[in-house]
């Protein structure tokens, strides 16, 4: 059973009261109800917000954490006034000391997302993303030089999800190239990427791990066998020594740490956060 209910609330997607609120409770060995409550834009949201708070409150007997990114101060004057919960509003928190500091006041931005269509960085993004899926598993050799990063390994390494996360986090595009028994037999690069090796990192994973995805995928095939898996993979890490290819194993990390080591280690001209 959950220890307590979490509510996220934001006048824009919630995607950042989301993001703090989680980093905050991973602090915690503790077991929550998470509750999103995006767009509440207008008092009368507010109110509603409210009820919903205050009625977890007096059903569980404890008071629900809050997280909120709410910047519309008609709204957030709703929330601390009547809310039964803990408030932990990181706008409060973090904003308005630094506005002290810097003797400037904030934008007071709805969100990453607001105003969309007139963000260049917001278009620059979905442009990225279309990219990214263009350039899926070798799908496209053209215009690869116009890729940030080029991801390289045995097909259910991490390749597609580190490319997609690479662009919508960064902004970047991100082409990603499988390698197949043809590579390892040439023992080379494929030749569509050798103009491009200081953009190309690797990816590699154990081979217990690949053949349980793969078997996931097809199971019982050769494809899938660990006997395949090992040589593949062998095969694989031998080519990036060779190449002189900067590589990591994603056997035990996350995406989050997967992107990091890359643009730590690729560091692309142009980031977007």
């Amino acid at each position: 059973m959950p220890n307590r209910t979490v509510f996220f609330i934001s006048d824009g997607t919630g995607i950042t009261a989301e993001t703090f609120g989680n980093a905050i409770l991973a602090q915690f060995e503790t077991t929550v109800r998470r509750v999103r409550l995006p767009f509440i834009d207008s008092v009368d949201k507010a109110h509603q917000a409210i009820r919903q708070i205050n009625h977890t409150a007096e059903v569980e007997g404890r008071r629900p954490l809050v997280f909120t990114t709410v910047v519309n101060m008609d709204v957030l004057q709703v929330v601390k006034e009547h809310s039964q919960g803990l408030l932990l509003d990181m706008f409060g928190t973090f904003v308005e000391p630094m506005e002290q500091e810097l003797g400037l006041k904030s934008n007071h931005r709805v969100g990453r997302f607001s105003d969309a269509s007139k963000s260049q960085a917001y278009n620059d993004r979905i442009e990225a993303i279309n990219f990214s899926l263009a350039h899926d598993d070798g799908q496209s050799h053209k215009d690869l030089q116009g890729s940030d990063v080029i991801l390289v390994g045995v097909s259910r390494s991490g390749k597609t999800p580190t490319s997609l996360y690479l662009a919508m986090q960064y902004g970047l595009k991100a082409s990603n190239y499988p390698l197949i028994p043809e590579d390892f037999e040439r023992r080379k690069l494929p030749p569509a990427l050798v103009p491009h090796r200081k953009k190309i990192f690797g990816l590699t994973i154990s081979p217990e791990r690949l053949s349980e995805i793969r078997n996931e995928r097809r199971p019982n095939s050769r494809y899938a066998s660990l006997e395949n898996c090992r040589m593949e993979i062998s095969e694989a890490e031998s080519m990036m020594r060779r190449e002189s290819i900067r590589w990591l194993s994603t056997t035990t990390k996350s995406i989050e740490e997967i992107a990091t080591t890359i643009l730590q280690e690729i560091q692309p001209d142009r980031l977007m956060y």
